[in-house]
């Protein structure tokens, strides 16, 4: 696995926008309060023709443009690379970009979420190359910074190896047109349940593996395309042994049910460890499946531990993870732990 090499102060931070730009409101004043921010403390900041471009279809311009973006800014000077947005086509830049080339060029820091997990992920199983599962450039506009968008800052810069939960979580956001730059609205306390297997346990739990995974919503449209070399991954690190880091956007319980089945039936949870499942954004329970079953349904039958609402993804705040990373997780009651080493 190849680790860039960290944020140095007052080094360069590309912004990317391989899905969305920020081109509406809140976003658009997000961004520029990002920049403006990280500007005052001396960090040099690299745009791109479409950083806050609204010209695409579920992403900020072309497949075609974004995709010649993300490559120019992957070997520019920029020392890493945050994604300004999520979205909802990245998944069609992808035979725009010269993945042989990315392999070849010195690693470079990729910091996003969501649709994100599009890049994120193909460079860690395609390129062998480290990512950073976490929050966009846009969030790094909040006034005052929520530790997770600090922690995020801080495995850029090297700081930070290791992250834990927030303890509460937002359920209601308050942030909206007129108020872009208010932090999140934290309401609920963190209640994570730790299966194992189909069993919920309350004792503490500890588990290592290599971590891989993102958004479900983007995972399960590379099955079938030439874009899918996850079996080749988890049996190059099977030694390591793969722990699973899973959340959901759109996806409806029973998605999610198919979505486990997919991944199990293609061979993806070969080598597992175990699950860490962040809290999913319509996970409503429907014809008495909850979001608990939907995953279990798969994961259960696999007698490895699955931590489930967990600080990842959609619904915030979100633990940053290193996507390609060793990880030992800590889990007992509501207090989780991830310490990543970078081998």
């Amino acid at each position: 696995m190849r680790y860039p090499k960290f944020l140095p102060e007052k080094g360069s931070i590309g912004l990317p926008a391989p899905s969305f730009g920020a081109s509406i409101e809140p976003y658009r004043t997000m961004g520029k309060h990002a920049i403006r921010r990280w500007e005052d403390v001396g960090y040099r900041i690299k745009t791109g023709p479409n950083t806050f471009a609204g010209e695409g279809v579920g992403i900020s311009n072309t497949p075609e443009k974004c995709a010649e973006e993300f490559m120019d800014l992957y070997a520019s000077d920029a020392d890493v690379l945050i994604s300004v947005g999520g979205g909802e086509l990245m998944c069609e830049i992808l035979p725009y970009l010269d993945f042989e080339k990315l392999k070849k060029l010195d690693p470079k820091w990729f910091l996003g979420y969501s649709d994100n997990t599009n890049i994120a992920y193909l460079l860690a199983t395609l390129c062998d190359t480290a990512a950073v599962y976490g929050p966009c450039a846009s969030s790094f506009g909040m006034e005052p910074w929520h530790s997770s968008i600090q922690d995020a800052f801080d495995v850029l810069t090297g700081k930070k190896q290791t992250v834990s939960g927030y303890g509460l979580w937002e359920k209601d956001k308050i942030k909206d047109e007129e108020h872009p730059l208010l932090p999140y609205n934290l309401t609920e306390p963190l209640q994570i349940k730790t299966y194992i297997g189909m069993e919920q346990v309350e004792r503490e739990v500890n588990i290592q593996g290599r971590l891989l995974g993102g958004c479900m919503d983007c995972l399960v449209t590379f099955l079938g395309t030439k874009f899918d070399k996850t079996v080749e991954f988890v049996e190059k690190y099977k030694d390591d042994g793969i722990l699973w880091m899973l959340e959901s956007c759109d996806l409806n319980v029973f998605s999610i049910r198919r979505a486990m089945w997919q991944m199990e039936q293609a061979g993806w949870f070969q080598h597992v460890k175990g699950f860490l499942i962040g809290r999913p954004l319509n996970g409503e329970p429907m014809m008495n499946l909850d979001a608990y079953d939907a995953v279990l349904a798969a994961a259960g039958k696999l007698n490895v531990p699955v931590i489930m609402d967990i600080d990842l993804g959609h619904i915030p705040p979100q633990m940053p993870l290193v996507i390609g990373s060793m990880a030992k997780v800590t889990v007992n009651g509501n207090d989780i732990t991830v310490a990543m080493e970078y081998c």
